[in-house]
């Protein structure tokens, strides 16, 4: 079943109702209608023995002369009168004086009415329905029985059962076309979106599916793949950017190196001059390598495929071995580079090796674009850290303040490590790594508060 159309599915299943329904009905109506056909015929003998009684009790037994029943027709109307003993005192012309009653039959009719059916009765094709009446006359007790043959309405039967069946057969044909037709007109949406979603590409990415008007299930189906299709666009266009400033990114320091060494082949006649040409030649190899690591990680990061090694890590310890890193740097710029007091013994469930390059990189943000007293300082509530490095510089650009993580961003006054735009892409990287996040705010007495947020337990 699976395998077949759902159209067809629908279809199948509404017909097999639909003939449940036609079954039922067809046989309520073949029930009914036999039922009414017994009920007059019975109310007919009754009323032809009441006149049968009438004339036997008069002492006239002319049956053959009374057959006027309303009800059915003359030839097919009989009757006789019996004595309790079984002897046929008359009877009617077609009965060649049978005998229609067995003994047992004969003592029930002669106590009340009975009606009995009976095959093969004179000369009434097939079965006949009888009605035997006890009449008191002068003589004695005798019993009249009337009868009427069951041919016209086995036959009323019969032509009603095939016309039911007939008209099911019909019924049933037209409510299936008219089930597929709706099966058809209900997954005709389905269908539009499918053609739709066939002729998508991803240089076509602004075109979405089409949903129905009314608010039903094919309308909340279409909305919700228009809304994937809209975060695969905003992937996609992501992926794209970072496509395009990774290259930029990677054209300039390529350029510089390949200029480097084209003057040292060119210029470098002493070796001193060949010495800088090198020196110049392997910094620009460090950045191109920091910028690979650099986009490395981004991109893990958007696969969820960071690489963490959780294990107990101290936040004093940690922080004082950041400020010692960029002890010497921040002395030669003439800057104050301080650690707040941690509380003892505070620690967490985190990637030592990460969350250093994150701190890492955000003093040496600090540093490059920041201005004043730099601080490093913890905070630990609800069960969550948040480690913040704060300065007192010109601070992030209003409008740029929303999207200073975004990687490869910049403003005018750039704070991004490197100068690539990925230092604060990758501190957040790493915050959500963690299932985290990383913010940053304006301070209010000038300079900038960047942080990163994360559970104290993995």
């Amino acid at each position: 079943m699976s395998r077949i159309p759902i159209r067809i599915r629908i279809t199948l299943a509404f017909a097999v109702v639909m003939a449940v329904l036609l079954t039922a009905l067809g046989a309520f109506i073949y029930v009914r209608f036999g039922d009414q056909l017994d009920h007059e015929i019975d109310q007919g003998l009754r009323s032809r023995a009441q006149d049968s009684a009438a004339l036997v009790e008069q002492s006239k037994t002319e049956l053959g002369e009374t057959d006027e029943g309303s009800l059915i027709e003359s030839d097919e109307s009989f009757g006789e009168v019996v004595t309790t003993d079984g002897d046929v005192l008359d009877s009617s012309p077609q009965l060649h004086g049978q005998a229609l009653l067995s003994a047992d039959t004969l003592g029930q009719a002669a106590q009340g009415p009975v009606f009995v059916e009976k095959p093969g009765v004179g000369t009434v094709d097939g079965t006949a329905r009888l009605l035997a009446s006890p009449v008191a006359t002068d003589t004695g007790r005798v019993v009249v029985v009337v009868g009427a043959s069951l041919d016209d309405r086995n036959d009323a039967l019969h032509s009603l059962a095939a016309l039911l069946l007939a008209g099911g057969a019909v019924a049933l044909l037209l409510a299936s076309l008219a089930g597929y037709g709706m099966a058809s007109a209900a997954m005709r949406p389905v269908e539009a979106m499918r053609r739709r979603a066939a002729a998508l590409s991803a240089a076509d990415l602004e075109q979405r599916l089409p949903v129905s008007e009314a608010d039903d299930e094919l309308r909340r189906l279409g909305e919700t793949l228009n809304g994937m299709l809209d975060r695969l666009e905003d992937a996609i266009e992501r992926e794209r950017s970072f496509v395009d400033d990774a290259s930029h990114e990677l054209r300039t320091p390529l350029t510089l190196h390949k200029t480097e060494l084209e003057l040292a082949l060119r210029y470098g006649t002493t070796p001193a001059e060949l010495r800088a040409a090198i020196a110049s030649a392997i910094e620009e190899a460090d950045r191109l390598s920091q910028l690979a690591d650099d986009l490395l990680v981004v991109a893990r990061s958007d696969k969820g495929q960071l690489a963490l090694k959780p294990e107990r890590v101290q936040i004093g310890p940690l922080l004082d071995d950041v400020a010692t890193r960029f002890g010497a740097r921040a002395s030669e710029s003439k800057r104050e580079l301080t650690v707040q007091p941690v509380e003892d013994g505070l620690a967490v469930e985190a990637d030592r090796l990460r969350l250093e390059q994150a701190l890492t990189n955000l003093v040496d943000n600090a540093l490059r674009h920041g201005g004043g007293e730099i601080g490093l300082r913890a905070e630990a509530e609800d069960g969550r850290l948040a480690l913040h490095v704060a300065d007192r510089g010109p601070g992030f650009p209003p409008d740029f303040i929303d999207r200073a993580f975004d990687r490869f961003s910049r403003a005018d006054t750039a704070r991004a490590s490197g100068g690539t735009g990925l230092g604060l892409a990758i501190v957040d990287a790493i915050a959500r790594a963690h299932g985290g996040y990383a913010r940053a705010v304006n301070r209010p007495g000038g300079g900038a508060d960047v942080w990163v947020e994360m559970p104290l337990e993995s």
